[in-house]
């Protein structure tokens, strides 16, 4: 899938998603809020609704070409229960997943999501990761390497821990997009110094 967008299902971390759209913005990237309901309007763990830009729809790409992902397309994932197990039922949305990473795109995931989400890939030897504690099993069970960071890089998978550190993970996806002068800024510019 070209393009950068954060898919939303029922019971989101609103941190998780807003505060990456956010940074992302803030950076000078163009990325979209996806729902995989059906609907535009999609509920958040702690029952805000949000008006998503785009709808999935199976079989479609919402709006954008599939063909030729690069490592700056990013498919990206945020946690909160019961949505991260929303978003890995979506078996549409998880078969375009590896195929989107298999052809070169890159994949960002944070809380539940690393482990009950990004744990579908095909081959995830070697790969570091963070999650939220208790997830980790599913991605060490496909020899997954786990680390109590704030948000870990590992080639073209980008993982973060909770809520708590959606902007550190939003400034590694920023960075890997526009590059570490542009993350550096928009730190400087929400006074993360």
């Amino acid at each position: 899938m070209k393009g950068v967008n954060i898919f939303l299902a029922d019971g989101f971390e609103d941190c998780e998603a807003l505060a990456v759209n956010d940074v992302l913005r803030r950076g000078g990237v163009e990325c979209s809020l996806i729902s995989v309901n059906g609907t535009q309007y999609v509920t958040s763990s702690h029952g805000v609704m949000v008006k998503a830009h785009k709808v999935f729809i199976p079989g479609q790409c919402c709006d954008s070409a599939c063909e030729d992902p690069c490592e700056k397309d990013f498919m990206i994932f945020p946690g909160g229960m019961p949505g991260s197990r929303n978003l890995a039922e979506c078996a549409p949305l998880m078969e375009m997943m590896k195929r989107h990473y298999g052809e070169g795109g890159s994949v960002a995931a944070i809380c539940a999501a690393p482990g009950l989400v990004l744990s579908q890939l095909p081959s995830l030897e070697g790969v570091h990761f963070t999650c939220f504690d208790g997830f980790q099993e599913y991605l060490l069970s496909k020899g997954a390497v786990f680390e109590e960071l704030p948000s870990v890089v590992s080639g073209r998978i980008i993982t973060g821990r909770s809520a708590g550190h959606a902007v550190s993970f939003g400034l590694d996806i920023l960075a890997a997009i526009k590059g570490e002068e542009a993350a550096a800024n928009v730190e400087y510019s929400m006074y993360l110094y």
